[in-house]
């Protein structure tokens, strides 16, 4: 009897969930994993993310070099003194860090030697030369009270008074318009991210039409038999969200590298006299916190406008295959 309850139950029907026929294959994804089409896409991604966080990159730079110039302007002036006859150069010199230093508002004077002079010239007359000979104007750098300024005009016109061939530059006029060009800089940068980004989407609507397209057949079965639209949507949705974020990691990356190769070439080269004028303007082109923070939010943001347009193409998609189907008169 046992033997018989055993030989049935071994020749029982299995359960369709554990049975496997053979010949079957799994199930393939509506949208496929991979192909020519999805790696041109992720590449397109990562070159506009690439072009994205070089844009925030950029702007990250500007605003740190107009803060710095801002900052450099609130706490220094200069005092200029062109080479005249009958002048004794030094005691000038003297005498215009004695006036300004005892001034309220003022910190200290000091005077810019010859050496200084020179290494300030090097970039553009070169090495080697004899300031002694030339007529240079020679300078007196007053570092500035922020808190409490002193009155500008009246220590210019001090000056003037007792040395005719002196003049103070409190830099307003030029650093006014660094700052300015920052700004402009900065609105052109943002412009730019917005294009990149427009042109981002404007791909991915693209390319989500054409995987629908060569997937059109098997979407509309789903469709009609009773797929919902939100189901197919999540298909391409997640799909691209992934190609999104891939394509952002691979630009982002290579954005942030670019930085960090840029830092270093300019870290070597900061001792040359070239390197320290373009640090004075410039900064140090390394890339700060707040930089990462813009490359980590535009490589989220790639991953969220790619998924967004993805869905929303989608299901634009799908109503227009619903209202053709309610008017088969209708012509596109």
């Amino acid at each position: 009897m046992s033997e018989t309850l055993d030989r049935t139950s071994d020749e029982a029907p299995q359960s369709p969930m554990h049975r496997r026929e053979p010949g079957l294959r799994p199930l393939a994804p509506i949208v496929p994993r991979a192909g020519v089409a999805s790696q041109a896409l992720i590449l397109v991604i990562a070159i506009m993310s690439f072009l994205a966080c070089v844009s925030v990159g950029a702007v990250s730079l500007v605003n740190k070099s107009a803060s710095t110039w801002q900052s450099q302007i609130a706490r220094e002036a200069t005092i200029q003194i062109r080479p005249a006859e009958n002048m004794d150069m030094e005691t000038a010199l003297e005498d215009a860090r004695t006036i300004a230093a005892s001034f309220d508002g003022v910190r200290d004077a000091r005077i810019i030697g010859l050496d200084e002079t020179a290494a300030l010239l090097e970039p553009w007359l070169g090495s080697g030369l004899g300031i002694e000979e030339l007529p240079v104007p020679r300078l007196v750098v007053v570092t500035i009270d922020e808190t409490s300024p002193p009155d500008f005009e009246l220590l210019d016109s001090t000056i003037r008074e007792a040395i005719p061939a002196a003049s103070l530059d409190d830099h307003r006029a030029w650093v006014d318009r660094l700052v300015a060009m920052a700004r402009t800089t900065t609105a052109i940068g943002l412009c730019v991210l917005a294009l990149v980004m427009s042109a981002l989407v404007l791909t991915v609507i693209f390319a989500t039409r054409g995987a629908m397209a060569g997937n059109h057949a098997i979407i509309e079965v789903l469709h009609f038999v009773g797929a919902e639209a939100g189901f197919i949507a999540r298909q391409f949705q997640m799909r691209f969200l992934f190609s999104g974020i891939w394509g952002g990691l691979i630009g982002g990356g290579a954005a942030t590298l670019m930085f960090l190769v840029v830092g270093w070439w300019s870290a070597r080269n900061l001792t040359t006299p070239e390197g320290e004028q373009a640090s004075a303007f410039f900064g140090d082109f390394s890339i700060g916190p707040g930089a990462f923070a813009g490359v980590l939010a535009v490589i989220v943001l790639v991953g969220v406008l790619t998924a967004l347009t993805t869905r929303y193409t989608v299901l634009g998609t799908l109503r227009d295959i619903d209202e053709r189907r309610a008017d088969p008169g209708r012509i596109d």
